[in-house]
């Protein structure tokens, strides 16, 4: 058995926003769901933008506030005591539009994604509808599927 106390996690600031997200995966020592602690001000968005986990389903479950999520098709509100699944292969971005905090739990299985998307095409091949997004140590950047193009962010 593992027990954490959300406080005695350190946030890890993502981006340019300062998103509070503290990751529990490794602090309850799981081994095939990825879990993560939002906290977002409002205006602040779970990710960078629409992606997906071409590996991976989602699960977002609100605590506290309201966060909106959209699909290429579709936008809904969760609120408290709501969840939302989204299945590998589904794009989809969350944030804030209101003006209090969102308060959130994501869960991800299997752990780790290893195949993350955006749906923008490859500018080389123009084979691909979708890169995959590469989080390096020097840096981010996009990949071809198809034929390996990589562009720096």
């Amino acid at each position: 058995m593992e027990k954490v106390d959300i406080d005695d996690v350190d946030s890890k600031f993502m981006g340019d926003e300062n998103v509070d997200r503290r990751g529990l995966t490794d602090e309850l020592d799981a081994s095939d769901l990825a879990i993560n602690y939002y906290r977002l001000e409002p205006g602040q968005s779970f990710s960078g933008g629409m992606h997906t986990h071409m590996d991976q389903e989602e699960v977002f479950y609100v605590v506290e506030g309201t966060a909106t999520f959209e699909t290429p098709e579709d936008e809904v509100d969760v609120g408290p005591d709501e969840a939302i699944r989204f299945a590998p292969g589904d794009y989809q971005t969350g944030r804030n539009e209101t003006d209090g905090d969102v308060v959130a739990l994501a869960l991800g299985a299997p752990t780790p994604s290893t195949d993350v998307r955006v749906p923008t095409a490859c500018r080389e091949c123009g084979d691909s509808d979708s890169m995959r997004f590469l989080l390096r140590d020097d840096g981010q950047a996009l990949e071809c599927p198809e034929c390996g193009t990589t562009v720096e962010l």
